[in-house]
């Protein structure tokens, strides 16, 4: 099977540009699991109180 220089050429452009957008899909997935991650730490940190632990009362 033959194939021309033109047809090679636009099989290795359609390649490149696939492979191209499978990389961005993969950076957005990426950021935004990150994103996503940085969020529930947030929420986890700011509900917890600083003082709460630190005081016990011993007395009975």
């Amino acid at each position: 099977m033959e194939m021309s220089i033109a047809a090679y050429s636009v099989d290795m452009h359609q390649a490149q540009a696939m492979q191209a957008l499978g990389l961005k899909a993969m950076e957005a997935a990426m950021d935004m699991s990150a994103a996503g991650m940085e969020e529930l730490l947030d929420d986890i940190t700011g509900s917890l109180d600083p003082n709460l632990g630190n005081l016990v009362d011993v007395s009975v």
